[in-house]
């Protein structure tokens, strides 16, 4: 716990570092907003998370299945933050009005909620698409499993958009989401992977119906 401690707080000393030198200022109070909300995140990851399902998460042994590169995946959500920053808070080409900048920071929070909930309920949450025969993989059915299939991806697809918004950017969201609908090209993927690789996945479907949003997909 205490070498996750000072993981995070390095992560977030070097996070407000970058902030600030792209904002040109260390006195915009929506970035420090910004900063509580990501520290809250990552505290709420360094005490739910155990080291097998992190270094699943962060570090999966594999590519996966699935032809989507995670580099790139993560690449466009640095790029988000970077011009989200650029614009919201240096040279504002765009302008976000405050009250939607505040639900996008609330909507920001409530996603990354629900995703690591879902990662704390599911030890077989990875960043890559496959079969972890190694871990036993099995089918996650509780928590918010029991409500959508993939409630992670639920939390992911708003979560990068709201920071665009939360950030002050609509050239932020338009970043964002390019992420979102690589994001639900992957659940369109991964669904029919897990039902044709993962042995109970195809009765697990037909119990939870929804994908991603309950009564709609």
């Amino acid at each position: 716990m205490v070498r996750r401690a000072i993981r995070w707080i390095l992560v977030c000393g070097v996070l407000a570092a970058l902030l600030f030198t792209l904002a040109g200022t260390w006195r915009d109070p929506w970035l420090w907003g910004y900063l509580a909300v990501i520290a809250l995140i990552g505290a709420l990851a360094m005490t739910t998370i155990d080291d097998d399902l992190a270094r699943e998460r962060y570090r999966p042994p594999s590519p996966g299945a699935d032809r989507l590169s995670l580099r790139t995946i993560r690449q466009i959500a640095v790029l988000h933050l970077v011009v989200g920053v650029l614009d919201g808070a240096r040279f504002h080409w765009t302008v976000v009005p405050a009250w939607l900048r505040a639900v996008g920071l609330a909507g920001f929070g409530l996603s990354f909620l629900l995703v690591f909930r879902a990662m704390a309920v599911n030890r077989f949450f990875s960043a890559v698409v496959r079969v972890q025969s190694e871990r036993g993989h099995r089918v996650v059915d509780n928590g918010p499993y029991a409500v959508v299939r993939h409630p992670g991806y639920a939390g992911m697809i708003p979560a990068v958009p709201f920071s665009g918004l939360a950030l002050g950017s609509w050239i932020g969201v338009a970043v964002a989401l390019v992420y979102s609908a690589l994001i639900l090209n992957r659940v369109r993927f991964e669904d029919r992977f897990l039902r044709a690789s993962l042995e109970g996945y195809r009765a697990y479907a037909s119990r939870v119906r929804y994908r991603l949003v309950p009564g709609v997909w």
